[in-house]
């Protein structure tokens, strides 16, 4: 348990997907956690399972999938070095004009469960999270499925106020 918190709830798993509007396409989806602001409630993520639908295999072409759940809005996905970003994951599958059959395929994805002895992998202090997916090369849309997994926690007042403040001025 972080210090300065105090479980409020048991482990809950929150589930989540985003889907392309059209193929090849950014979309973000937020997710309301329903916190309670005066309350000082906090939500710590112990781990997230992120599942994207594999990209098209073309012959001659390269195709992706990315996907991020991050604690702020984003104008794209993005990957781990974002500060806000929790979890990622890029499918590919490469190919060049040379080749006469489909690619060779690729999967990227962030830890599913924190490694080593970690307590917690990130603190969501305001009321979403965001979910982004994107397609690159792919005939038809994508989208991108998954769980976060963690416990509602209250803040001291002090603490609170500090993640609010890292949390919106790293937007």
């Amino acid at each position: 348990m972080p210090a300065g918190l105090k479980a409020t709830s048991s482990p809950i798993a929150i589930g989540f997907s985003a889907t392309e509007l059209a193929a090849n396409t950014f979309l973000q989806q937020s997710t309301d956690l329903n916190l309670n602001p005066l309350d000082r409630e906090v939500f710590v993520v112990l781990s997230i399972n992120m599942d994207p639908q594999p990209p098209d295999a073309k012959v001659g072409a390269s195709s992706a999938v990315l996907a991020s759940l991050t604690t702020t809005s984003q104008i794209n996905t993005v990957d781990l070095r974002n500060s806000n970003c929790l979890a990622s994951a890029r499918l590919d599958i490469r190919s060049d004009a040379a080749f006469t059959e489909a690619g060779a395929a690729f999967t990227q994805l962030s830890s599913e469960t924190p490694t080593g002895f970690l307590d917690y992998i990130g603190i969501i202090a305001t009321n979403d999270f965001f979910v982004q997916i994107r397609g690159s090369g792919n005939n038809v849309t994508k989208s991108v499925a998954g769980k976060l997994y963690g416990y509602r926690a209250r803040a001291t007042a002090d603490i609170y106020a500090a993640l609010v403040q890292s949390e919106v001025l790293s937007a």
